[in-house]
């Protein structure tokens, strides 16, 4: 035991001079970005709160700002002095409900802070001379690494890794025109370096995706941020390729494929055997539908069978269809130019149709094709006077994840002694 010990030891010294100097320093300075906004509660809330007696509440249904400060004790002159002198620091119509306040007394309402999101906070002087100003929290900006594995859910697995489910919004995003995040399965794995907005312990956003690796089916597809800086692109893959492809891969977010692409499917309405060349997409009524990629409206109708149904030209070779919407997206109409991402219409069961879905269907030269594997040719390329610059950020990347997975077996080699 005492012998494995040691050599368990030597590798780890070892390990820690190879390659834990120049990388270390790297994280740690990666770690340590701060955006400081604030030295202490006190000094920026304006007052000393410590002599006050405090109420604290929330903004209820139909609240308006002047019946809160009624409420609080102030008369409706007096709230009207206040709303005036603030209205160039806080618009009281954006008074949001179930945002936090608190309210702060001597004989009288002296202070009132409206919580207006996480990071920030409106303090309004409640007696003259009266004035009102921002209190931002402190915000750190820190480096972050996530591996998860699916088993379940992505969104369960993230939780599960104590990784926040707002990453997620950020790699569909990313990998948008590369995979389809409906379509995710059991022993698919994410490993991503990133960065976190965090307040007060809590995560505000997801920051800035600097590296991914998405590993499905023995197939790696990585992901490298690099900002080329005019090409309006700053997410590549592995050969300089964007990531941005010229259609998305599914016109809506948070769905499951509920019935798929067949030349013999039985209709669930009619019963009799024919072809589906589309794939359903299960969402609740009222999810919005996207197009795919930038083209023209060629028709805005209801089409008997398919119901409420917008239909897409994208160019001489791609067309789009969406299905049984319940609406429209406003003023849409034929003739239109929309752009990629753009919502067209919202998920409905119009027409023939057992529940909420949405029909999605994609021709190819006039035939129609399944829209799980259609291939998209790739955006602008990574241009060459930046190509050895982006493989210097790719390995450095690669590098401090071999680190940090070097780490994790280290560490779980000396548990299991």
């Amino acid at each position: 035991m005492r012998r494995n010990i040691s050599v368990l030891l030597s590798i780890c010294c070892l390990f820690a001079a190879s390659c834990g100097s120049s990388d270390e320093k790297d994280v740690a300075a990666d770690e340590g970005q701060v955006t400081a906004a604030a030295d202490s509660a006190s000094q920026v809330l304006g007052f000393c709160p410590d002599s006050l007696d405090v109420k604290e509440g929330k903004v209820r249904s139909g609240q308006f700002f002047s019946t809160l400060l009624a409420e609080l004790g102030m008369s409706q002159k007096d709230a009207y002095d206040l709303t005036m002198a603030c209205d160039s620091v806080f618009d009281v119509k954006t008074l949001r409900v179930g945002n936090s306040y608190k309210a702060y007394s001597s004989s009288s309402l002296e202070y009132l802070v409206y919580e207006r999101d996480r990071a920030s906070s409106i303090v309004f002087r409640c007696r003259p001379p009266y004035e009102a100003w921002v209190y931002t929290k402190p915000v750190t900006v820190e480096s972050r690494y996530a591996d998860v594995t699916i088993n379940t859910s992505l969104w369960n697995d993230m939780l599960a890794a104590d990784v926040s489910p707002l990453l997620i919004l950020s790699l569909s995003d990313i990998y948008a025109w590369t995979i389809d995040f409906f379509g995710l399965q059991k022993g698919d794995r994410f490993r991503v370096l990133y960065d976190e907005k965090m307040c007060d312990g809590e995560v505000l956003a997801v920051d800035t995706v600097r590296y991914a690796v998405f590993s499905h089916g023995g197939e790696d597809l990585p992901m490298i941020m690099y900002n080329q800086r005019d090409s309006g692109n700053i997410w590549w893959n592995d050969k300089g390729e964007s990531m941005r492809k010229a259609f998305l891969k599914a016109p809506l977010q948070y769905s499951r494929i509920s019935s798929g692409f067949s030349y013999a499917r039985r209709h669930p309405v009619t019963r009799r055997v024919q072809p589906h060349t589309g794939v359903d997409y299960a969402a609740p009524k009222g999810t919005p539908v996207m197009t795919i990629g930038d083209g023209v409206v060629t028709s805005v109708k209801y089409e008997g069978a398919g119901g409420n149904t917008v239909r897409i030209r994208h160019n001489s070779v791609y067309s789009t269809a969406y299905l049984h919407l319940s609406k429209y997206a406003k003023g849409l109409k034929a003739g239109q130019r929309v752009r990629q991402g753009e919502v067209i219409g919202y998920v409905g069961s119009t027409g023939r149709s057992t529940g909420p879905h949405l029909d999605f269907r994609v021709w190819k030269n006039g035939t129609p094709i399944n829209p799980l594997k259609m291939d998209s040719p790739p955006a602008e390329p990574l241009r060459e006077e930046h190509r050895a610059a982006f493989e210097e950020q790719a390995q450095k990347c690669r590098a401090r994840i071999d680190t940090i997975q070097a780490r994790k077996v280290m560490l779980q080699l000396l548990e299991n002694l």
